[in-house]
């Protein structure tokens, strides 16, 4: 049921209280209008202050005590938009009708009253005080979803791994340092690394597709999948075909996740992985490893490795691949938010660009390395906005239990 319009008329002639009352007897009996009357503008003052709720004054401005222009003023420092103010005046009184309409006055009529025109008056007013709740309405929505959107990506950035060094008990063999970085208040991809037993720690990066509040969910579900399916140390194989049969059951509007999962071995630097169709991670060898790329070059991506993403067909099957890493290599893992990073040139930083990038950082430190690529987007990006979530994860082999 539509709440009345509540309507305040202030006027120190006892008649017009009878000829409104009147005049609207149809709108006071269905419950669309709501009168409240007062005889100046001191009376009408205490009301407003005690009911806040009024939706028009309709005001004389000649009256004793306190005059209507003065109670405008008043008004006008309760700050309340929808509140309209229609004045009241003498015809010849075009001076005060003047200044009210100057002083925020919504309309004005003139005595006497023409009942009919004072209608139309009142439902212009009513039009506008409804436009003016609906966006108030709007407003405090939207501060509403923006508690929740921080909310929400104060519990996104709390659920992934954020204590660095991770693994204070294996110092001496690997650092390690992540990154998660969303376009918009929460995003889709996310990191994750877990001891699965004394010589094994898995970590991971995905990219759910598309970005906020549905890729976030998403995200959530993904990595929680996969964290719980990984510590039960099946290979990285088994662990994706698992979590994507899980997945395809919880997938909506055919939402998906591209992941890299992989198992390093801190003992001999071995790794196995899974590459769900996201980008191929880079190794950075050692200065002083013999191994380097087709062209000598320190940096060098993994091939593609063909499978599919997750999430998005229960019959695929995935395949594995096997790292060495040796003491002083490092892998970067990353989403496709770093290469696609795009300037005002429409150029993407590319990964010929990343590579440069971790070849003059090769001997950082992990988190080192992390800030150095982004202070490289950084430059290369300008003042473009961020269109992607940007993820890095980077894991550097210090030593190796077992010599290779």
């Amino acid at each position: 049921m539509m709440k009345p319009v509540k309507i305040l008329s202030v006027d120190d002639e006892a008649d017009l209280e009878m000829l409104l009352t009147q005049y609207f007897r149809r709108q006071i009996r269905k419950g669309e209008y709501e009168f409240t009357f007062a005889h100046n503008g001191l009376e009408a003052l205490t009301l407003l202050l005690k009911n806040k709720d009024y939706d028009i004054i309709l005001s004389d401005i000649n009256m004793p005590e306190m005059d209507g222009l003065t109670l405008l003023t008043k008004i006008n420092e309760m700050q309340n938009p929808a509140l309209k103010c229609i004045m009241v005046s003498a015809y010849g009184d075009m001076g005060n009708i003047r200044q009210a309409m100057n002083n925020g006055a919504f309309d004005f009529a003139t005595k006497p009253i023409d009942l009919d025109d004072l209608s139309v008056t009142i439902e212009k007013a009513i039009g506008q005080i409804k436009y003016i709740k609906e966006r108030e309405a709007e407003h405090t929505q939207l501060e509403s979803l923006k508690g929740d959107l921080a909310a929400a990506a104060g519990i996104q950035q709390a659920i992934l791994p954020r204590v660095f060094p991770p693994f204070p008990e294996l110092a001496d063999q690997l650092e390690l340092a992540a990154s998660m970085t969303a376009a918009k208040d929460v995003g889709g991809d996310f990191y994750d690394f877990f001891r699965i037993d004394d010589e094994r720690i898995g970590v991971v990066v995905a990219d759910v597709s598309g970005k906020g509040i549905p890729a976030a969910i998403f995200m959530a579900v993904s990595r929680t999948l996969l964290r719980a399916t990984a510590i039960r140390g099946d290979g990285p194989a088994a662990c994706i075909s698992y979590a994507n049969n899980l997945l395809v059951k919880e997938s909506v509007d055919c939402m998906f996740v591209t992941v890299f999962y992989g198992i390093y071995n801190v003992n001999d630097g071995s790794m196995v992985y899974c590459n769900a169709a996201h980008c191929p991670p880079i190794v950075i060898r050692s200065e002083r490893s013999e191994v380097r790329s087709e062209k000598g070059e320190r940096c060098e991506m993994l091939s593609y490795s063909g499978n599919m993403v997750v999430g998005f067909d229960e019959s695929l099957t995935f395949t594995e691949g096997e790292l060495q890493l040796h003491p002083g290599d490092t892998l970067f893992l990353f989403t496709d938010g770093v290469n696609e990073a795009i300037n005002s040139d429409d150029e993407e930083f590319g990964y010929k660009r990343l590579e440069a990038s971790l070849e003059k950082s090769a001997d950082m430190t992990p988190q080192q390395i992390v800030e150095h690529v982004k202070a490289d987007m950084a430059a290369f990006v300008g003042e473009e906005e961020q269109s992607d979530d940007i993820t890095m994860l980077v894991l550097k082999v210090k030593q190796l239990a077992i010599r290779s």
